[in-house]
């Protein structure tokens, strides 16, 4: 054999056995991901938990737990670049909270392409329930809460308190209406119009927005909304929810919008909050605690003198 034909054999063996390698080695990532996920490939449901007030910021050691928008985006994110995962269910359990945070997780809702189910344990609410109005298919516990489609933005004038135990509170401003609000004085008639129309504008646009998620009329869903709640059961009736069942019928539902058949997976994403998170989150609450004045202080269950706004 001449040398030419040695060296082209050579050639030809040496990249046959670097393609070998290299098949191995992709064959065995894409076992090992699986094996690390638990999953086969597209046969996956992804659970991602909404559980406790909608709100920007972290929970923290003396609080209940808050569902941030980045939390919940970010699970939403992580499912759909996951080519496992065929479909995602929410499984919430919230009184709703903050209408901008509210409303973040609803868009990315929205904008998600995989399948999405909402799945409502206990309560749905307010802002929560904005939340689930894009989604694919939205199932309720037949007992849960849903509904209360309305927005709150409670005040508390303690004027009277600060008298009887000597606090003297005042504020020295720039601005008009910069004190509007303050526990220390109560609103005026102009305040009063101003926030009120701020809060029906936000309604009005609440609605709109379910309405349009929901498919239905403007006028039919401002009729049963004025901050109402509803069974499950009722809320199906009302067109709010579309079906009522458990939680393991919601994962079933989900994984048939994605196309699985016969058997799946699950797997729950949530996020992973760190000491530092967990710091951050008390000192920023132990200082919105502080901005909230005396008041709130004596009995933080039901005395609230700061601007409270939200869905409800």
């Amino acid at each position: 054999m001449s040398k030419n034909n040695k060296l082209l054999l050579a050639i030809i063996g040496g990249g046959l056995f670097v393609f070998i390698v290299l098949l191995v080695a992709i064959i065995s990532l894409i076992g090992s991901s699986g094996e690390i996920s638990g999953s086969s490939f597209g046969n996956t449901v992804a659970i991602i938990p909404v559980q406790g007030e909608i709100a920007y910021g972290q929970s923290s050691i003396l609080d209940e737990s808050v569902v941030t928008p980045q939390s919940v985006t970010d699970g939403l994110k992580e499912a759909e670049e996951d080519s496992s995962i065929s479909a995602i269910v929410l499984d919430v359990n919230s009184p709703g909270g903050s209408p901008v945070a509210s409303e973040e997780i609803m868009n990315a809702v929205k904008n998600c392409k995989k399948p999405v189910v909402v799945w409502i344990s206990d309560i749905g609410a307010s802002g929560a329930y904005l939340v689930a109005s894009p989604a694919d298919k939205i199932i309720a516990s037949p007992s849960s809460i849903v509904g209360s489609i309305g927005v709150i933005l409670s005040l508390t004038d303690l004027s009277g308190l600060y008298q009887k135990i000597g606090v003297n509170q005042y504020a020295i401003k720039a601005g008009e209406y910069k004190d509007m609000g303050a526990s220390y004085r109560n609103l005026t008639p102009e305040e009063s119009e101003m926030l009120q129309e701020m809060v029906d504008q936000d309604y009005e646009y609440f609605i709109s927005m379910v309405a349009e998620n929901r498919g239905l009329n403007t006028s039919y869903v401002e009729s049963i909304a004025e901050g109402k709640i509803y069974t499950g059961t009722q809320a199906k009736e009302l067109k709010l929810v579309d079906e009522t069942g458990d939680r393991e019928q919601a994962i079933e539902t989900a994984a048939r919008l994605g196309g699985i058949q016969g058997d799946y997976n699950t797997v729950t994403i949530t996020s992973t909050e760190t000491l530092t998170d967990i710091i951050t989150g008390y000192t920023t609450n132990f200082a919105y605690a502080l901005g909230k004045g005396i008041g709130s202080l004596l009995n933080a269950d039901s005395v609230q003198s700061s601007v409270d706004y939200s869905l409800s």
